[in-house]
This record gives C-alpha cells, sequence and structure tokens, in this order.
C-alpha cells in the first residue's frame, strides 16, 4: 500500500512497483489511507509523512496501537536525524529521504517484505462457553467464575489450545508437568478428576472427555 499526496511521485512508484510485479493500492489523504490499512491486509505500507488530513507519524501510531503489525517504510523530505529517530521509535520498520532512487525504494520494500511476520501471542481462548483470559488469568464458562489451581489453569489451557485433538497421558505429563518420563504415578488422572469437576459438573454439557486407551480431549458438545 502507497500512501503519498503528490500525485506526481505517487504515480512514478505506483508504475515502478507494477513493474516490479507488486500489487499496490493508493491513498493520497491520511485519513483514507488509515481507514485502508486498518480495513485491508498488506505485505507493506510505504508511508508519506506529511500528508492531508492527519500525518504519516499519526497514521503510524494509530496502526500500532490497533495492533497492525504491518512493516511501514516511511519515504519523507523530512529527514533530520532526530526525525528519523522519531519515526523508527513511532514504529516504522524503514525509513527513507527524498529524493530517492526508485531502485533503492524497490530494494528496501522487498527486504521488510521478507520479515517474518510478529506472531501475537493469543490471550484469549474460547471452548463452547467455556473462556480463558490469561492476561487477567481467570475462566469463567457460562459467565460463571472457576476457581482453578495454577497447576489446574495450566492443564486447562494446553486443552483449550489443542481444542479437539487426543492428548495422551504422555503429552500432557510433558507439557503441563514437563516430565520427560512416566513417573508411574496418577497425577494426571487426579487432575484430570479436579478439573472436570470444576468446568464440567455444575454445567449440562460435558466438554472434557475420556478416549478409552488413549487419552483425553476437549471439545464443543456435537
Amino acid at each position: 500500500m502507497l500512501v503519498e499526496d503528490d500525485t506526481v511521485t505517487a504515480d512514478y512508484i505506483l508504475q515502478g512497483l507494477t513493474a516490479a510485479g507488486h500489487s499496490t493500492d493508493t491513498s493520497t489523504d491520511g485519513v483514507d489511507g488509515l481507514a485502508m490499512a486498518l480495513r485491508a491486509v498488506y505485505d507493506v505500507i510505504v508511508l508519506d509523512r506529511m500528508l492531508p488530513g492527519m500525518d504519516g507519524l499519526a497514521i503510524l501510531k494509530a496502526l500500532r496501537a490497533a495492533s497492525v503489525t504491518t512493516p511501514v517504510l516511511f519515504l519523507t523530505a523530512i529527514g533530520g536525524v532526530d526525525d528519523r529517530v522519531e519515526g523508527l521509535e513511532a514504529g516504522a520498520d524503514d525509513y527513507l529521504v527524498k529524493p530517492f532512487a526508485f531502485s533503492e525504494l524497490a530494494a528496501r520494500v522487498s527486504a521488510i517484505g521478507r520479515r517474518p511476520a510478529v506472531i501475537t501471542e493469543q490471550t484469549h481462548l474460547v471452548v463452547h462457553d467455556l473462556e480463558m483470559n490469561l492476561v487477567r488469568h481467570t475462566v469463567t464458562r457460562c459467565g460463571q467464575i472457576l476457581d482453578l489451581l495454577p497447576r489446574e489453569f495450566a492443564l486447562l489451557e494446553y486443552f483449550m489450545r489443542n481444542e479437539g485433538r487426543v492428548l495422551s497421558r504422555t503429552m500432557l505429563l510433558e507439557h503441563v508437568w514437563d516430565f520427560h518420563f512416566d513417573p508411574q504415578s496418577t497425577v494426571v488422572e487426579t487432575h484430570i478428576s479436579r478439573l472436570r469437576a470444576k468446568i464440567d459438573k455444575p454445567f449440562d454439557s460435558p466438554l472434557l472427555h475420556t478416549i478409552k486407551n488413549v487419552g483425553y480431549s476437549l471439545r464443543a458438545p456435537a
């Protein structure tokens, strides 16, 4: 995506990016550019700083505040050291000052577009009417708060992250207790029983199921 209010510069960049095999949406207005960047998913955003409606720095801050992690390259005539530092600290991935060579712009676009995407850690897990908030460390079912001990919470988190999968006793020991051998104890069975008493017994539909001779599975009712 390209947000550039100078139409001559925008056309020049658009022609070059198209020739290089890129599909590019364009905007000449800051407010419209922000709306487009929030509405669609782009590989790279090339962003001017001086724009009508909303300046590029404000656009970038709004995108990062909205958890949009799309790589952003500032392309601007504002090239002082403090300006570049300000842009990078606000969340820009690169900064190119006008006048510029298109070959350098194309190389920078390709470089930041190849960077691996930032993976956002999931903090809210939901299976049917069971919800887990990992930030607040709370679990609710049908809106009712469930009081889980730390190990029960960790066990349920592993089940919820693997909804529908059958998890063996060995898998549970390795991922929840960090045992890489079978300690020949009933720790898994004991905690499964306690967890069931809290997340299933008070409610109509069971979520945690035993798969005979295989393991356990957490899944929504059919």
